[in-house]
């Protein structure tokens, strides 16, 4: 596989909800940018997003793999809605198992992923500002540094979550911890802003009712706990600043939860956490 292919297979392997970033309230400027589609199924086939998409994809693939195993739906508006998030993902994706082709890439996956999304249009987040809201204690919360817990009674749940800010290691800063448990109260609607801030590979953030840490590939176990707690990754930082984006949902149901990084390999090394919601009352 030369080195197109395998940055097309590592694209390809991934599911990408919100990859982009489309969509965001920037607690660091104050900036309220275009909502986020209210379901993923209302991504459509236009604008810049789109037309990006469709120039990465392209110089990636020169016609042979593409058109010569079934794929070349991803070129279209089918396959940038199922990037978006849409629900069309085929049977092989949906059951757990990627073509081979898709597997020995000879690569970091990780690595590959971000450059090739370092671009892609959306909200971008300085380094200072990046440094500040990860260190930020949310608003209506109550954190104990000692247990490593951030607590909230409110209704409405607000973090902003710093994914690998330094190294060694893959980890999420949110307050100033690493990979808190966050408490909640059932019917809390929760906005989650994920910053990559790692240098040179992807990162992204997903709610699951699994503990995805003893899979390689999470994105082919975890399926998102709600409607919307899932981005499955941002590409790396460039000029403009680090790649931002947002998770919105309703933790309706009470229960023990994980948010992780979807990435391959990612959740085994770290990049795991809890959320717990409590019966309301």
């Amino acid at each position: 596989m030369n080195r197109k292919h395998a940055g097309l297979a590592a694209a390809a392997a991934v599911l990408i909800a919100g990859g982009t970033g489309t969509g965001l309230a920037l607690a660091a400027s104050g900036t309220s940018l275009p909502a986020t589609p209210a379901s993923p199924a209302a991504a459509t086939a236009t604008g810049p997003g789109y037309a990006w998409y469709r120039s990465m994809m392209g110089s990636l693939d020169n016609g042979s793999m593409m058109g010569g195993t079934g794929y070349g739906w991803m070129m279209g508006g089918t396959g940038y809605r199922w990037m978006m998030g849409g629900a069309s993902a085929p049977g092989w994706m949906r059951g757990g198992t990627l073509p081979g082709f898709m597997m020995g890439t000879g690569g970091d996956m990780s690595k590959i992923m971000g450059r090739l999304w370092a671009n892609a249009p959306g909200p971008r987040v300085g380094p200072a500002s990046a440094a500040r809201l990860g260190s930020q204690v949310p608003a209506g919360a109550e954190v104990n540094r000692a247990a490593r817990t951030i607590t909230f009674t409110t209704p409405t749940v607000h973090l902003v979550v710093l994914a690998s800010p330094a190294m060694p290691g893959e980890f999420f800063r949110i307050a100033g911890l690493t990979s808190p448990t966050v408490i909640m109260p059932a019917g809390a609607h929760v906005s989650a802003e994920l910053i990559n801030a790692d240098n040179d590979m992807a990162h992204g953030l997903v709610v699951t009712t699994g503990n995805a840490r003893s899979s390689w590939m999470p994105m082919m176990t975890a399926s998102p706990a709600f409607p919307g707690s899932a981005l499955w990754f941002l590409g790396n930082p460039a000029a403009a600043g680090m790649h931002a984006g947002t998770l919105r949902f309703t933790a309706s149901i009470p229960g023990t939860y994980h948010y992780l990084c979807p990435v391959p390999g990612h959740a085994q090394e770290g990049m795991i956490g809890t959320i717990i919601v409590r019966p309301a009352g």
